[in-house]
């Protein structure tokens, strides 16, 4: 009997994840990617001697990746490298004051009450309070299917339920930090935790207060080479481990057969297989791959998470307040997310992200110049007008830049390129340019979100941002990790005939 073969569809981070646990565990993969290159989301380009990373900046948990290299038999150092960052952020606000979140926690611990008048145990109590609703309760979510009736069984569920307090549940992050921090400007560095699965924290419940437990206890890193070698360490490996890709080839539809797959159709070609994975966004992959309205219905019910809009600017000086990750904070916080989340537009006073890996590498930026990742968080695409938008939003970021910073940027800009939520949608198939799917913007959204196997077709599962657990890199490989988990336990027959 021939070797049971898998099929990937896309190439993102979720998807080569996969691919390498499914070759570990003896199925023939294929991988079939409808751009020239692998990563998805996770891609580079350069510009006028400035190399940029185009997506995803903040590298955390980098066990995810180690345990891949682990799980392959293969040394990483062969194919990855990384360090640790001692600061995780600098944030600016308008009325001045700058914090330094350094990822030492009696540095940080400092900061805060001397800036921002916190007291000197607030934060330990809060990091506290964090790790262990992560290490109860976050396993949990992120290592299982919440659709499967044996994760519910789990000997540790008892214990995570334990940990779980009411304002967890009933109160929104904004309210938990409320009463955990004095200053309004660490209220808000912590609510801002909620913008990494595309949420709103006066919306989304206090447990996403876990989140800051990756990035200030666990650690922040900077991968050697910037953002791009994760998706080139993964693409190595993948191949060192007999997955084939194929490039420029998109799958057309996914075939079935009495409620089981039987493989895809690839330039009107049909390619078997027994298993089929999807990396593609969940909403298309029901939509226009299985032709299945009603599933694909029900999705369009469910609010989606933010994009993005992205200026990438090669700057022809040095900023030596700025680091690795910065922060401009709104000074209308809770407003811009209203305008996000319910008016569908954006504020004319944006928080702003600017990530500059030449901090790190010298070398992503011509000699005393800096490669600037400029990004504020937008509405996905309700078909708004993204070139007016643009415009507007360039203007009200360098007139923040320049208020925060004491400077005048725009001259200093000799290098631009821009990505709206069309073009993400087009260049990574993200529906509607959401950067993760769906947001976390209720209580029972991580229960909503999309299950990591079908129910219809045996043989069909899903991976990446858009599925159970989440959007980003860390929870991507966590997909990876559940799909590829519950494939092992649904294929046994396939190798016992082998």
């Amino acid at each position: 009997m021939q070797t049971p073969k898998a099929i990937i569809i896309g190439s993102g981070i979720g998807g080569m994840a996969t691919a390498i646990r499914l070759s570990v565990q003896g199925f023939d993969v294929v991988v079939y990617e409808s751009n020239d290159y692998p990563g998805g989301k996770l891609s580079v380009f350069e510009k006028d001697g400035f190399r940029f990373d185009a997506g995803p900046s903040l590298f955390t948990q980098p066990q995810n990746i180690e345990e891949l290299f682990l799980l392959a038999n293969e040394p990483i150092e062969k194919y990855f490298n990384y360090e640790s960052v001692d600061i995780s952020c600098t944030y600016f606000f308008e009325n001045g004051k700058i914090v330094t979140a350094h990822t030492d926690q009696v540095k940080y611990a400092k900061e805060l009450v001397d800036k921002l008048g916190e007291t000197a145990t607030g934060l330990k109590k809060y990091l506290s309070a964090a790790e262990k609703l992560y290490n109860n309760i976050g396993v949990i979510f992120l290592n299982y299917s919440l659709h499967k009736s044996t994760t519910w069984l789990h000997r540790r569920i008892i214990k995570a339920f334990q940990t779980v307090r009411l304002s967890y549940i009933t109160g929104t992050m904004h309210e938990h930090n409320s009463k955990r921090f004095i200053s309004k400007e660490a209220v808000q560095i912590f609510n801002r935790f909620a913008t990494y699965n595309g949420s709103n924290p006066y919306k989304a419940p206090g447990m996403l207060s876990l989140i800051p437990h990756l990035e200030q206890t666990q650690g922040t890193y900077y991968p050697k080479g910037g953002m791009i070698s994760i998706t080139e360490a993964l693409h190595q490996l993948a191949i060192k481990k007999g997955v084939k890709f194929i490039f420029n080839s998109k799958v057309s539809s996914i075939s079935h057969e009495n409620n089981k797959v039987t493989g895809v159709v690839v330039n009107n070609d049909f390619i078997p297989a027994n298993i089929v994975v999807s990396n593609a966004d969940v909403y298309f992959t029901y939509k226009y791959l299985l032709n299945d309205n009603t599933h694909s219905q029900k999705l369009l019910g469910l609010e989606r998470s933010s994009s993005a809009l992205i200026f990438y600017w090669g700057i022809n000086k040095k900023f030596n307040q700025l680091g690795l990750h910065n922060i401009l904070f709104s000074n209308h916080y809770k407003e811009e997310f209203d305008h996000l989340f319910t008016k569908k537009t954006v504020i004319d006073d944006p928080t702003i992200y600017i990530n500059i890996t030449s901090k790190m590498e010298a070398a992503h930026a011509p000699d005393q110049q800096e490669n600037w990742f400029v990004m504020i968080n937008v509405p996905a695409n309700y078909g708004q007008n993204w070139n007016e938008f643009a415009i507007e939003a360039r203007k009200n970021i360098i007139n923040k830049v320049n208020r925060l910073l004491n400077t005048d940027i725009e001259s200093a800009i000799v290098s631009e390129s821009m990505m709206d939520p069309v073009q993400i949608e087009q260049k990574t198939g993200s529906f509607m340019g959401s950067l993760y799917g769906t947001s976390s913007n209720n209580l029972f959204a991580a229960f909503l979100r999309p299950a990591n196997f079908s129910t219809q077709f045996k043989g069909l599962y899903f991976c990446g941002g858009t599925v159970h657990p989440g959007g980003g890199i860390p929870l991507c490989l966590k997909s990876a990790y559940i799909a590829s988990e519950l494939i092992k336990k649904g294929t046994k027959k396939l190798f016992i005939q082998h």
